[in-house]
């Protein structure tokens, strides 16, 4: 199963999730005066894979970065997609798709089987079960995966993800739900493949979350230009497994105001993954 393939990767590499949001204001000069934005985003996407597929647990895409970048980025996403398959990698769809019948089966059918098909996905539940059923018949394979949002790592989130609902929050609501979805999808790993989003500039909900739900499987933004540090996901974990952490600016963007940051982006890139994943095994005992 993906979450099994997922636990492992997390055992073996470590936590970290590399955010490959990639815009052309985090790209190197020196890409974008030889190639268009979205041929520069790939070269650059390829060469942040390969300086750190064997120290991260998988990678994550924000959909939205290739989409700003028309037609040519939405085939940068494909290709980068296809490109860590291809060195063996997990990698997660950041696509927050939250609608239903016929609508949320083609957000499905293009995510999970489509041309854009990627291993797990996120979705946004605010319409209730309806936006999770169209997924679970591609979980039915153990393949797939989804990330169902629950409490996030916006500054906002509280506005509506902290509502008093009968006595509880209703992120603690939303996790409940997530944890029966996921009933017929557990792995051998004790985590299902409907897992969920949960930020670690929270981390008293995040504490909350775990505590209450351990077969949830945690997708956790937040950790570097969000403010949160290894101090701050360390309770989504437990036994040091169960959660990836996801980085974006703070790794694919090291580079920046580097005197060499033009010509060796890959390296800090790996760099700070790695910085990042010791930072994180430090407070979990490691």
């Amino acid at each position: 199963m993906i979450i099994d393939r997922l636990f492992d990767a997390v055992a073996k590499l470590g936590p970290v999730c590399v955010g490959l949001d990639t815009s052309p204001q985090l790209l190197p000069a020196s890409l974008l005066a030889k190639l268009p934005p979205a041929q520069a985003a790939l070269a650059f996407n390829r060469d942040v894979i390969g300086a750190t597929v064997d120290i991260c647990a998988c990678f994550k895409l924000q959909i939205a970065h290739y989409e700003a970048l028309g037609v040519d980025g939405l085939a940068c996403y494909r290709e980068t997609v296809a490109y860590a398959h291809d060195k063996g990698a997990i990698v997660i769809g950041d696509v927050k798709r939250g609608d239903i019948a016929s609508t949320g089966e083609m957000y499905a059918r293009a995510h999970l089987a489509g041309e854009f098909a990627v291993d797990m996905i996120t979705v946004n539940p605010y319409m209730g079960r309806d936006t999770i059923f169209p997924y679970l018949p591609y979980l039915e394979s153990g393949e797939k995966g989804i990330f169902v949002l629950v409490r996030t790592s916006n500054p906002s989130a509280q506005d509506f993800q902290e509502i008093e609902c009968g006595g509880r929050p209703l992120f603690l609501r939303v996790a409940r739900a997530v944890a029966e979805w996921g009933e017929d999808h557990i792995g051998r790993s004790g985590y299902s493949a409907i897992g969920g989003v949960v930020g670690a500039t929270g981390t008293d909900q995040l504490a909350a979350v775990r505590a209450e739900f351990p077969s949830i499987f945690f997708l956790v933004p937040g950790y570097g230009a969000q403010g949160a540090g290894g101090r701050d996901v360390a309770p989504a974990f437990r036994d040091g497994n169960g959660a990836v952490v996801n980085a974006s600016r703070s790794i694919i963007g090291a580079h920046r105001g580097k005197p060499d940051g033009d010509k060796c982006y890959a390296s800090y890139a790996r760099a700070a993954a790695v910085k990042m994943r010791e930072d994180i095994d430090r407070w979990l005992g490691k």
